[in-house]
């Protein structure tokens, strides 16, 4: 699991100086975090999470203010998640994540990207199947006992457990974000997460290769330039 999350690390660092729209892409995220699950990150763990993230990529205390500000508002855009599946150049699997005020829109655009790279978009579950959905959680640390106890007691379901280089990082269903957060902050005081996010892991990859891996950055950079795409996961390992 972890080469599969460290492909995907490596692969989306390639591509990030494609993400030009990243403040508004968090701020939208945000935005619809406080507003489905309320505004104060001591209460809604996952727009701690989300926001700790987006300081973390640099994004400006006025952006993420703002749209919390505009989620206790009650007023603004109402936006709506929308998930599109296909396949990638040389027939990697491809995932990819939306929030849309306009469904119609949004599918035109990531069905264009798809096409102008000779690309399949699918029918939803067409490989969702193929991933794993996993809360991700990595920090400093030396005992993977000690974190595996702490978990297992707060009755978290584990997927997995690495230690690594001084670094633990730990899988669980997505389901268990919240949950395991919770264990982990409380068994381990002052633990900084250097990993804190829920995403779509592949459990096996699909080379990339020759024409293939130039095709593919465009893929992604038409994908990443869209207002409406919060994230693209894929499992594609390219060969250069």
């Amino acid at each position: 699991m972890g080469r599969a999350y460290q492909n995907r690390k490596e692969s989306m660092a390639k591509t990030a100086a494609a993400k030009t729209k990243v403040y508004s892409k968090y701020g939208r995220e945000i935005y619809m975090c406080a507003k489905s699950g309320g505004i104060d990150p001591q209460a809604n763990l996952t727009l701690r999470g989300l926001i700790d993230r987006a300081k973390k990529d640099q994004v400006p205390s006025h952006v993420i203010e703002k749209a919390i500000d505009k989620a206790k508002g009650g007023g603004g855009e109402d936006y709506s998640p929308a998930r599109y599946e296909g396949y990638g150049p040389g027939n990697c699997m491809v995932i990819v994540d939306c929030l849309t005020d306009n469904p119609n829109r949004t599918f035109g655009d990531v069905r264009l990207a798809f096409t102008k790279t000779k690309c399949k978009i699918g029918t939803p579950g067409a490989v969702a199947h193929m991933f794993d959905h996993c809360a991700i959680f990595a920090f400093t640390g030396q005992d993977e006992e000690a974190v595996l106890e702490a978990l297992m007691e707060a009755d978290v379901d584990v997927t997995d457990i690495e230690n690594e280089d001084g670094r633990i990082t730990v899988f669980t269903p997505n389901t268990e974000y919240a949950k395991a957060k919770q264990a982990l902050e409380a068994a381990f005081e002052g633990i900084e997460f250097d990993v804190d996010e829920i995403q779509f892991l592949p459990k096996t990859t699909t080379p990339v290769e020759g024409d293939d891996v130039a095709m593919f950055e465009k893929f992604l950079d038409m994908l990443n330039e869209l207002d409406d795409v919060q994230n693209v996961y894929h499992n594609a390992e390219v060969n250069d």
